[in-house]
């Protein structure tokens, strides 16, 4: 629990525009000169306040106790008290505090940002090498703004939910897809009747903020009849796919790989989208292949999961299951709304269960899933339509 002193600054507040409520961040970092960096691009944000900046993860703890504090962005290299030391005394403190990795594009910095995804941290941030490069990187305050502001209003709808009984947007604009026809209603979210006929044979997963967690929970629970191949596409960097398709190997007892341009499609197998390329598949005679791309980024990301479910429409019809896991944004609500109207089956992840709910409350907007679940009861679900059809 928290202190009584940490409850009391724990409310909701709105900035001066009156716009909705103000996101509080603490700056963890041995540099003074990195935390006034990135103080100066978060300060003319109205929804973001810098209410701490603190040099090491022993500051940060004491400063936590005080509460008053949405989001942490954590260093992982300071002296005293690392990062990846702080991380679970922080989450002890207050277990819905939502913390951001800062940490340099390294191997070695990649293997312990997925780590601390794996303790509790709910995203990380990759951070220029120099001063010079976070001064002038638009990248990366883009980047960082963008999930401070998302993390800190998780529990919030940014959007208006849509009533219930409320038609999709493709209705609305007189664009109704077969999908769209067979949408009913469930309380405020339209869902669909599957209209699988024949188990899948591919189980299609995108994922973006918090996916780490979220991949690990699903992965280890799917069970060994389920031998299908399953395709994943993570926001993630080069580093930081490589050590988390190793990671997911040793944690599900399953291999996983980065995706290889050319390579076929084998059952039983977990594919990865490798950071800075689209994975696709298409059809070559009897075999399915992984198609590697740099064509422009989707939704702000390459990776991205629109290709990906687009491609696995076209080459494996209706027999797909596509799940779409916790992340910001968008993507894959538009490569999900082809799965499902080519036959396929989509399910997402509910608004509870996630760190953020854009990329699933996105793709349950459209009246196209089949359901919402939990996370603890995704791999149930996969499990259950893999081998016998039916949810």
């Amino acid at each position: 629990m928290l202190p009584s002193s940490a409850n009391a600054l724990h409310t909701t507040r709105t900035n001066l525009a009156g716009s909705g409520p103000v996101v509080r961040v603490m700056l963890v970092d041995d540099s003074a000169v990195i935390r006034g960096l990135i103080k100066r691009m978060l300060d003319p944000e109205p929804d973001i306040e810098v209410v701490a900046s603190v040099s090491n993860g022993e500051l940060a703890v004491k400063r936590l106790e005080a509460g008053g504090i949405d989001v942490i962005v954590l260093d992982i290299e300071m002296p005293v008290m690392d990062g990846l030391t702080a991380l679970p005394k922080l989450i002890a403190i207050d277990p819905k505090i939502k913390i951001i990795m800062a940490s340099t594009l390294t191997l070695e910095n990649a293997e312990i940002s997925i780590e601390a995804m794996k303790m509790g941290a709910a995203d990380y941030v990759p951070k220029p090498t120099s001063t010079a490069q976070i001064g002038g990187a638009s990248e990366f305050r883009d980047g960082i703004i963008g999930k401070i502001k998302a993390l800190g209003k998780s529990s919030l709808r940014t959007a208006a939910a849509p009533r219930a009984g409320a038609a999709p947007d493709a209705l609305k604009a007189g664009k109704e897809s077969p999908s769209s026809r067979l949408a009913i209603v469930a309380g405020n979210i339209q869902l669909r009747p599957s209209p699988a006929r024949f188990p899948p044979e591919v189980v299609a997963i995108g994922s973006s903020t918090g996916g780490p967690q979220a991949l690990f929970e699903v992965l280890k629970n799917i069970t060994a009849s389920v031998q299908v191949p399953i395709l994943i596409t993570q926001h993630m960097p080069p580093s930081f796919t490589a050590i988390l398709a190793k990671h997911i190997t040793n944690a599900v007892g399953r291999e996983c790989k980065e995706g290889v341009d050319g390579e076929v499609i084998k059952p039983g197998r977990i594919y990865l989208a490798p950071g800075d390329y689209h994975m696709t598949v298409e059809s070559q005679g009897l075999n399915k292949v992984v198609r590697l791309d740099q064509n422009p980024p989707e939704n702000f990301c390459r990776p991205a999961v629109d290709p990906m479910f687009r491609s696995i429409a076209k080459t494996y019809g209706g027999r797909v299951l596509s799940v779409v896991l916790t992340g910001m944004g968008s993507d894959g609500s538009r490569g999900a709304q082809q799965i499902a109207d080519g036959g396929g089956t989509v399910i997402a992840q509910d608004e509870k269960s996630c760190v953020v709910w854009g990329m699933p409350g996105a793709t349950a907007a459209l009246g196209i899933c089949s359901a919402l679940l939990p996370l603890d009861q995704i791999a149930s679900f996969i499990n259950n339509f893999v081998t016998k059809g039916r949810a």
